[in-house]
């Protein structure tokens, strides 16, 4: 229940861990659980300290990436570093390597080496071609990182690269982009009444005159986001 809870209602799922630890605070999944759990839920030292027993429990490097990004959330950026330069960062996996990058990235710029975050995301696999949740999210941290030091061409091609590969729209790079560009994206659910107005079944704006029909999901130009 703790993982099905994770994303729809953390809050919940930090309940459901903390039952479990109860009852077998042993099992290093157990632990692994809660503190995911603790983390999306903002719990940061004690996201810190079931994952360290998890990482005892199980000999599993997997999570090193949260942990560090813990030590950030606790504002200790120096401790995040330490995690990231760990010999055993080296025994991850690809997307996990990719996430502790960023969270050095996150690290140089807390402490105000806003170019050595820069550099820090500057890998070959930034040009990957196979759209991935973590290559995603590497070109948007890679623009954000741009963005900090005025380089704000280059931020915008990289977000738009971020977009391109960004299937779930995790990173909301589509929407920045949208943003930047001053449309604002029209939600018809929102919009539009449920019930028939008429004898033809037109469905017509709530509370607003109605307009031409089948325009569907279109920007509005020229409008300030909201």
């Amino acid at each position: 229940m703790a993982g099905r809870l994770l994303d729809e209602d953390p809050e919940a799922a930090w309940e459901h861990a903390v039952a479990a630890r109860s009852i077998a605070s042993r099992i290093g999944a157990v632990r692994e659980a809660t503190g995911l759990a603790a983390y999306r839920t903002g719990r940061y030292s004690q996201a810190l300290g079931e994952l360290r027993t998890a990482r005892r429990v199980t000999g599993s490097d997997e999570h090193l990436p949260v942990m560090a990004d813990c030590e950030r959330g606790l504002g200790r950026p120096e401790r995040a570093l330490a995690l990231v330069s760990e010999p055993q960062a080296r025994n991850l996996d690809r997307a996990g390597q990719i996430e502790l990058l960023l969270v050095e990235a996150g690290a140089r710029t807390d402490l105000g080496q806003l170019e050595a975050a820069v550099v820090t995301l500057q890998v070959q696999a930034l040009h990957g071609r196979t759209p991935s949740r973590w290559l995603a999210r590497l070109r948007s941290a890679y623009s954000d990182a741009l963005a900090a030091v005025g380089r704000s061409r280059e931020a915008r091609e990289w977000l738009e690269l971020a977009a391109a590969v960004d299937e779930t729209g995790e990173t909301g790079a589509a929407e920045r982009l949208a943003e930047q560009d001053g449309l604002v994206f029209v939600d018809l659910i929102e919009e539009y009444g449920t019930e028939e107005d008429g004898p033809d079944g037109d469905r017509t704006p709530r509370d607003t005159p109605a307009g031409p029909a089948g325009t569907g999901d279109l920007p509005r130009q020229g409008q300030e986001p909201g």
